[in-house]
């Protein structure tokens, strides 16, 4: 299948020297690269944040603003770019401080501009690939989509060829699975590829129901039956004749219910309450649960043959920590889907927040990550979805996660653990000095920056020769 050529990369260059950026809009130029440049930091940075290039050269030194403020502007706008610093004051702390803030490179002036050549092909070639990558990822959502689901793991592949094989002959299906997995979809996929998918689909949620009305809910009541019944009424499977009824939570079907619906799937038939009378009814029945129902059987709080009828033909659907392989599949879904919702140009996640996401238990499943990137989708201003972007709830309860409290600094951390070794021998500042395998002079200089006195130990009273 053709493609559509790629539209040309573009690079902003930012130094308040002319003659640099003559030179490097020279070295530079090739096809398939638009260079912009740019005198002043100020205007520079508002270019960049405009045109969200993905390429960026900034001279470090400049009188507006210093090439580390526009690094910091740029990657908080935009994580995925591409921010080289140029400088004719090198110094290893800055080259440190500028990788640590997240610069690709960092090159001394005056530039070699042979190994600047190289170094801007190597980022082309990267960000060429990443348009193929996400031109590619579109296309395997496309085909990886089944009746509104979106898997390729070997589980999800086996439940879409299942719902397959079942559709066309089922007369009753279980759907398993736990809270978010998707049972929805496989119900409404069911009824879609079954031969019934023309007639009514009614759904009920069984925990919302009064236990009192459930069974003139499911099937109907006539005039007088109770007070408040003030004429006749169908039930959800009179209504769904020739049909397709779903039974969301059948966990939470009252015992009388149960005995009830039993007669309707064996016999097709349902009685109103308050009439003596039966009605035929041909209908097709879909039980969800995210409950173990064999489980309640053993218990007798589900019964048993009802159970055995419905699960004659179950499908089980896996969370998503089962199947790993489709998350990166299913943020690209919610991202394509929530980009049209809202009118955004969003074009992926940056690598942290994908980091992240991976990392994240997801125990509300498939609806807890569309509820997250919705939420992301909604607050990100540029086109990438960074981790900033998340739920603040999801970022503090992220099972694993460092607790706020030990985000220190790397000296911070060593006082803390100097002074929990030498607490622990009790003061003694030989063995503490053996213990983190340093000299006493080492032990008593750090001891002195922190200006923390401690008790002598006896071992420390008597002279050492």
């Amino acid at each position: 299948m053709s493609r559509p050529a790629d539209p040309p990369v573009t690079l902003v260059a930012i130094d308040d020297d002319e003659r640099s950026l003559a030179l490097l809009a020279e070295a530079l130029a090739q096809d398939g690269l638009e260079i912009l440049t740019v005198n002043r930091a100020s205007e520079g940075l508002e270019l960049v944040l405009r045109k969200r290039p993905p390429i960026v050269l900034v001279d470090l030194r400049m009188p507006e603003l210093s090439g580390m403020q526009v690094l910091e502007r740029v990657l908080e706008a935009d994580p995925g770019a591409e921010v080289l610093l140029m400088t004719g004051h090198y110094s290893p702390e800055s080259a440190v401080e500028a990788i640590q803030k997240g610069a690709c490179d960092y090159m001394t002036k005056p530039l070699d501009l042979g190994k600047l050549g190289q170094r801007i092909r190597q980022l082309l070639d990267a960000i060429r690939r990443r348009r193929l990558a996400l031109q590619l990822d579109h296309e395997l959502l496309q085909a990886c989509q089944f009746e509104g689901m979106v898997g390729r793991s070997p589980l999800m592949m086996e439940v879409f060829a299942r719902i397959q094989r079942v559709a066309p002959h089922y007369r009753t299906a279980l759907v398993t699975g736990a809270t978010g997995t998707g049972k929805e979809l496989a119900a409404r996929a069911l009824h879609k590829l079954s031969p019934v998918a023309s007639g009514p689909y009614a759904v009920c949620n069984c925990s919302a129901i009064v236990e009192t009305l459930f069974e003139s809910e499911l099937f109907g009541h006539v005039k007088g039956a109770f007070t408040g019944a003030v004429q006749d009424r169908a039930g959800l499977f009179e209504y769904a004749h020739g049909g397709t009824v779903v039974l969301d939570e059948i966990g939470e079907l009252p015992l009388a219910c149960q005995a009830k619906l039993l007669r309707v799937l064996q016999n097709h038939e349902v009685q109103r309450v308050g009439s003596p009378g039966v009605r035929k009814v041909d209908v097709r029945v879909v039980a969800a649960t995210n409950r173990d129902l064999r489980s309640l059987a053993a218990q007798r709080r589900f019964r048993e043959d009802l159970y055995f009828r419905l699960a004659m033909m179950e499908i089980r659907l896996p969370s998503l920590g089962e199947r790993p392989d489709d998350l990166l599949l299913l943020e690209r879904h919610f991202l394509e889907h929530f980009a049209g919702l809202y009118g955004k140009p969003f074009r992926a996640l940056t690598r942290r927040a994908q980091t992240f996401l991976a990392r994240y238990p997801w125990p509300g499943n498939v609806r807890e990550l569309e509820n997250v990137l919705g939420h992301a989708c909604m607050m990100a201003q540029g086109d990438a979805i960074d981790i900033n972007d998340l739920p603040p709830n999801l970022l503090e309860g992220t099972t694993g996660r460092m607790p706020q409290s030990e985000l220190v600094p790397l000296e911070e951390m060593q006082r803390r653990h100097v002074l929990r070794v030498l607490e622990r021998v009790e003061g003694n500042k030989v063995r503490a000095a053996e213990i983190l395998g340093i000299g006493r002079t080492t032990l008593y200089r750090l001891l002195a920056q922190y200006e923390s006195p401690l008790p002598h130990s006896p071992a420390e009273a008597a002279p050492v020769s």
